[in-house]
């Protein structure tokens, strides 16, 4: 197993990595938006949502990879009600590409904030 990790993304709050590589898989940890310097993104989901990938980006480019190298993706939502919002963003940032997909709705998540997102990427194909 190997450690991934950027001062690009905010640094783990607890006893866990940014992300580990074993084999030819990338498994990330849940990203909240959280800014590289560990500011809050505060506001509506649309924001939140947009840092949340711009972590999960830099985590992936750690690792040399990118969004197409995703092949499962878990969604973690505080409201079921910002689907719409969240799922157009996602469809952005993934384009045609169709990893497969959770979305789960949550009780609470770590700082109380509105979504959570992880990863699993093939490295090599």
């Amino acid at each position: 197993m190997e450690q991934i990790s950027t001062n690009k993304a905010p640094a783990a709050i607890g006893p866990y990595s940014q992300a580990i590589k074993v084999g030819n898989f990338l498994y990330t940890s849940g990203q909240i938006p959280l800014t590289p310097e560990g500011e809050l993104v505060t506001g509506d989901i649309v924001a939140q949502t947009h840092q949340v990938f711009a972590n999960l980006k830099a985590v992936l480019t750690a690792a040399n990879a990118t969004l197409d190298d995703v092949v499962k993706v878990t969604v973690f939502v505080k409201d079921i009600n910002d689907f719409g919002a969240i799922n157009e963003i996602y469809g952005q940032y993934f384009g045609e590409h169709r990893p497969a997909r959770s979305l789960v709705e949550v009780a609470r998540l770590p700082k109380d904030v509105s979504l959570e997102i992880e990863l699993i990427a093939a490295l090599e194909r």
